[in-house]
């Protein structure tokens, strides 16, 4: 496919005159629509390494950046077991706009997690009704912003390392501390505005167009109001709020697994059309799809896929049970059996995301590694983002879950 042609299917609206789904089965097939559309030129715009404008109007014109909000807002009112699933099948298509999406819907709910009655209504009905991409600046690894209390605003002062979604975002969610206090202060301010300056610096191996730079925050002002959770200028702290992290750390989860696909998807394809059978083994096969080891391989990897699947799908519909209940009757204990479910999901798919972005060389040959190929940006995307957190660590929360019958404490990472 040519550059225009492929510009041209990502830019074009096709669904200006059709109506949004109504069924989980319905956004699960627009997502497929929208995945075929970015893996045309995947590999040719991981190259490029554009700001994905036209990517995110793409995400935008197909209704999925609104596809959990309320539907008296036009939003599609969706629940988060059919959202994790939409962002694997993005992410099958393009890992780092799988990535991009997955954090909106994360940024998107912030309100729900920690806001105000009233606050959750503003932001719903602001990012639904305007079609908003949500980008952060809220990156733990990195000294807070600083928080001044200025009246009836607060001032966000300070840079961040990451800010993925940057500059393709309309609204970006800043947390810093509160000067004088160790309060904690989330708010989602507009992204276009002179005192927030993107740095244009990501140039990481993998999940390139994510935009997740670095960015100066000079002086932000908002009004109190926007402070989520706050009243009367103090936070009003909830059990469900600390969901913030297993609810991410899912959505990392399912575009590991949506590259993953991709991975075997593509590498099979290759297999059966261009690979080479080895004429040296003593028991030569016309074509390498009939290699015994070559049909191994693809089983070994295949069975694991669909087993961390199943995992992934099994502990998204619990912790989308509970992100949709009422928040006041989350326990800190259930908050905790949750949370372990996802850190196993999560290394399981992130060690067998990365072996069969590995062995996929291996079953489709040695011109398979032509950069024209381009099976490496499935590693390059798995192995960047994987390392967002050790996965040790992880295998330590469901060790002393099984032995000692512990739930991880509410962190930044757990």
């Amino acid at each position: 496919m040519s550059d225009v042609t492929v510009t041209s299917a990502i830019t074009e609206n096709r669904w200006a005159s059709v109506p949004r789904p109504t069924t989980p089965e319905g956004w699960l097939q627009r997502a497929e629509e929208v995945s075929d559309i970015l893996a045309a030129d995947a590999v040719e715009r991981d190259v490029a390494k554009l700001p994905p404008r036209a990517e995110v109007k793409l995400l935008k014109d197909a209704g999925l950046v609104t596809l959990l909000g309320p539907i008296e807002h036009g939003g599609g009112g969706q629940p988060w077991e059919t959202t994790y699933k939409v962002i694997r099948t993005i992410a099958r298509g393009d890992g780092s706009i799988g990535q991009l999406l997955g954090y909106h819907y994360l940024w998107a709910w912030a309100a729900r997690l920690v806001g105000t009655d009233e606050q959750i209504a503003a932001v719903e009905k602001q990012y639904t009704e305007n079609n908003f991409l949500i980008g952060g600046a809220v990156n733990p690894r990195d000294s807070d912003l600083t928080v001044a209390d200025d009246g009836g605003d607060i001032i966000f002062t300070g840079n961040k390392s990451f800010s993925t979604g940057g500059v393709v975002s309309d609204l970006t969610v800043l947390e810093g501390i509160l000067e004088g206090t160790d309060t904690h202060v989330f708010a989602i301010v507009p992204t276009d505005q002179p005192a927030i300056v993107f740095n244009g610096d990501w140039d990481n191996l993998g999940q390139r167009l994510t935009e997740s730079g670095s960015v100066q925050i000079n002086g932000v002002r908002t009004s109190w109001a926007t402070a989520l959770g706050f009243v009367g200028k103090e936070f009003q702290p909830l059990t469900y709020g600390t969901l913030n992290v297993p609810a991410i750390q899912l959505v990392f989860a399912n575009f590991y697994l949506g590259i993953a696909h991709a991975a075997i998807e593509n590498a099979s394809a290759y297999t059966r059309t261009k690979s080479r059978a080895w004429p040296y083994g003593g028991d030569n096969k016309a074509h390498a799809s009939e290699e015994w080891y070559i049909l191994e391989g693809y089983g070994q990897l295949q069975s694991k896929l669909w087993a961390d699947e199943a995992l992934l799908n099994s502990v998204g519909a619990e912790i989308s049970a509970v992100l949709h209940a009422p928040r006041t009757e989350l326990t800190a204990r259930r908050r905790g059996e949750i949370a372990v479910r996802i850190a196993a999901g999560k290394l399981r798919i992130s060690e067998d995301g990365l072996e069969v972005a590995t062995k996929v060389f291996e079953l489709t040959g040695a011109r398979a590694s032509a950069n024209s190929v381009g099976l490496d940006i499935y590693w390059r995307n798995l192995r960047t983002h994987s390392l967002h957190d050790p996965a040790p660590y992880k295998k330590r929360e469901v060790g002393q879950y099984v032995l000692l019958n512990e739930v991880p404490e509410p962190s930044w990472y757990t």
